[in-house]
């Protein structure tokens, strides 16, 4: 004799709703498929958070891990659709009809998403861009890194600690360059100027002792040095360029890093004794009142001592001062907290995304 909660149960069994594809489908089926389904990203959430906290304590093979983590959710999420399907009644081997709405769905409005989804699915495989580089896309204007390549969109931080979505189809579709492509570094060029009659050696020489000195910048090698190019004779000054190659946590600090090493030439500058060009305009007079040079100046009420520009020159140079290089103290506390892929944010934030 059955119980009155048994019979409920095979009558709610027993309901049909509707037949797909030959298949009765009934509410008990679709009750079991619900919590099948449920089951199903209940798990694929906490795989995903076990394989990335076992990602963050890794100090390698963190691409390979975070590959896994993706597949292993998407492949959970994947068998518990498929579970509750079969849960629900109907037979997986005859779903024309399903595949054919699933069809026209996306002909009529999933194509963004779909697309999104293979190009996160290639993002991952391909490993041109990957979770931790740094990455600059010049068109709109973001710099920042990638700390997650999700269904839709990758998730890129910039280093005033702003998450931008950006899909993931632009990737693939439009340039972006990848600052750390592979782990490596860049060389950088930081230009500057010195006042005409510099002694150029000297310039040379009291630039690169403070790039070499910086903590951020690499040990030089036979492939990788310092150099100070003479780029241009520019209309204030003669023009310079400090190539330098940076470490690769201070590449993923671009502004605050170029700010660093101006800071370092400035004060490298002034304790050589070199002067940093001015706008300055010199009026030359041929003739006034018919007169000519000192004598025109003279009639014009100005004295040929008083109107000699006056030029620094590196016999007096100005009192050596200390400074604090701010920028240089964001570069290296940033270094010094990347613990993981996704290091604290800095406070106050520095002006690095734009």
């Amino acid at each position: 004799m059955t119980s009155p909660i048994q019979a409920g149960l095979e009558s709610l069994d027993a309901t049909q709703v509707v037949r797909v594809a030959g298949a009765s489908i009934t509410v008990g089926g679709l009750v079991s498929a619900l919590i099948i389904l449920l089951v199903a990203l209940i798990v694929a959430r906490l795989v995903t958070r076990a394989l990335r906290r076992v990602r963050e304590r890794s100090e390698r093979s963190r691409q390979a891990l975070y590959l896994l983590e993706r597949l292993s959710g998407y492949a959970v999420i994947i068998v518990g659709v498929m579970s509750a399907l079969s849960a629900a009644g109907l037979n997986l081997s005859s779903l024309a009809v399903f595949a054919g709405a699933v069809g026209i769905g996306v002909g009529l409005g999933l194509q963004g998403v779909v697309k999104e989804f293979v190009s996160g699915i290639f993002l991952i495989f391909d490993r041109m861009v990957s979770v931790g580089d740094y990455i600059e896309i010049e068109d709109i204007d973001i710099r920042g890194a990638i700390m997650e390549i999700g269904p839709r969109a990758t998730r890129v931080r910039t280093n005033d600690n702003v998450n931008v979505l950006v899909p993931n189809s632009r990737f693939i579709e439009q340039p972006v360059t990848n600052w750390t492509l592979k782990g490596d570094t860049r060389r950088i060029h930081v230009p500057f100027s010195v006042a005409y009659g510099s002694d150029r050696g000297k310039v040379r020489d009291a630039v690169l002792a403070a790039a070499r000195a910086s903590p951020f910048t690499l040990p030089e090698t036979e492939a990788r040095k310092s150099q100070v190019w003479l780029v241009a004779f520019g209309d204030r000054g003669l023009s310079f360029e400090l190539l330098v190659w940076p470490t690769r946590e201070a590449v993923k600090r671009p502004a605050a890093m170029h700010a660093a090493y101006t800071w370092l030439i400035a004060d490298a500058l002034d304790a050589a004794g070199m002067e940093v060009p001015f706008p300055q305009t010199d009026l030359r007079i041929r003739s006034a009142f018919g007169l000519e040079g000192d004598e025109a100046l003279k009639r014009l009420g100005y004295d040929q001592g008083a109107a000699t520009p006056h030029r620094a020159t590196a016999s007096s140079p100005p009192p050596l001062r200390s400074s604090a290089n701010d920028a240089a103290d964001d570069v290296m506390s940033a270094a010094e907290g990347e613990n993981g892929l996704e290091p604290a944010p800095q406070t106050p934030p520095d002006r690095l995304g734009g």
